[in-house]
């Protein structure tokens, strides 16, 4: 059985990875963290969770919580993980980190975006971006996996079976994404409250999303290219939803290239063939977030737009789970040799 903390567990991540995990049949939950509520029973937090969840928030006591581990799921803020890193790795546990502080190669791209130091630079080299369908036996290997983002996990998934093969402009992709407001997190925040967010849409972030660097950078690692090669424009939008993101992206065909929506679906089909929590649509259907709400499905729309000479990629998952606490689970799986879809499999809530 394996023994799991979450740190920070009253967030929405971290509610989500309660949810998920305590359906797990080879995990125990042995500790959950809250700064905020530290003392107080679980389930008087969450309500829904009672007679399911027998656990108090605990204080953030680092070393004790490390060492009941053997796994922690750290689902905080930037600019806290290090020290739960550092001591995970001292102790020899492993260590998922939802959040961006081991997402990043370099610290210079991590604190230009973040605006804060990093304290363990020396460990980014060895953490491993989290992303399965992509780095799948990197992770199984790692002590250390960095958690993607939400944008970045429907960005790169849009356009990974079309990278590094000279069909497209991958220097100056185009994705527009949407967003619920959970994304935001479950915290005060003004442009989130109902009455804000109701019968509203509005982008925010333009030209300065903190996911810009994470999505340049793994797209050029899989398109052969330097990330300060890149440049991507990248706007997200929040939308009157709970949960859910449609990331789409416009792709320049290369000079030259001659490619049919027929021939691109089945690039697409192929590279994601086994893959169970993909699905490549059929022709003429188009990825909706209501589909993945609540799962770690993801849904992908292709179409070869010939009057432009652009491709252009949909796809869509729920924020929270593949884009968060789903993605966790799917690779502490795959670190603990399990079945990847375990305590995961299930598809959406409709309607």
């Amino acid at each position: 059985m394996i023994r799991a903390a979450i740190v920070g567990a009253t967030g929405y991540t971290g509610a989500e990875l309660v949810r998920l995990l305590s359906r797990h049949p080879e995990v125990k939950l042995v500790g959950l963290t809250s700064q905020q509520y530290a003392g107080q029973p679980y389930e008087s937090v969450f309500h829904h969770f009672a007679d399911q969840v027998d656990l108090h928030c605990s204080p953030q006591h680092i070393e004790e919580i490390v060492a009941d581990a053997d796994v922690l799921f750290l689902a905080v803020p930037h600019g806290l993980s290090v020290p739960w890193v550092v001591e995970s790795l001292r102790q020899g546990k492993k260590v998922i980190d939802l959040g961006a502080d081991f997402r990043f190669r370099r610290a210079d791209v991590y604190e230009k975006w973040y605006s804060t130091h990093h304290d363990a630079p020396e460990l980014l080299v060895e953490a491993v971006y989290g992303l399965p369908e992509l780095k799948r036996e990197a992770v199984a290997k790692a002590r250390v996996v960095a958690n993607p983002g939400c944008y970045p996990t429907a960005s790169v998934l849009s356009v990974a079976p079309i990278l590094g093969k000279g069909i497209i402009n991958e220097r100056r992709l185009i994705i527009d994404a949407k967003s619920g407001v959970s994304g935001a997190g479950r915290k005060l925040n003004t442009p989130s409250l109902y009455a804000e967010a109701n019968e509203n849409i509005n982008a925010y972030n333009v030209g300065k999303h903190r996911h810009i660097p994470e999505i340049e950078q793994e797209i050029a690692e899989r398109a052969g290219l330097q990330a300060d090669q890149m440049a991507i424009s990248f706007t997200p939008h929040l939308t009157p939803m709970t949960r859910g993101i449609l990331a789409t992206v416009y792709a320049d065909i290369q000079a030259g290239v001659k490619i049919t929506t027929d021939e691109l679906r089945q690039m697409y089909q192929e590279f994601y063939a086994g893959e169970f929590f993909v699905h490549v649509m059929k022709e003429g259907v188009w990825p909706h977030t209501k589909w993945s709400y609540g799962s770690n499905h993801a849904f992908i729309g292709v179409t070869v737009e010939e009057r432009t000479g652009r491709i252009i990629v949909s796809t869509a998952i729920d924020n929270l789970v593949k884009g968060a606490s789903g993605q966790a689970i799917q690779n502490m799986n795959i670190l603990f040799g399990l079945p990847e879809k375990t305590a995961i499999e299930a598809p959406g809530m409709f309607p």
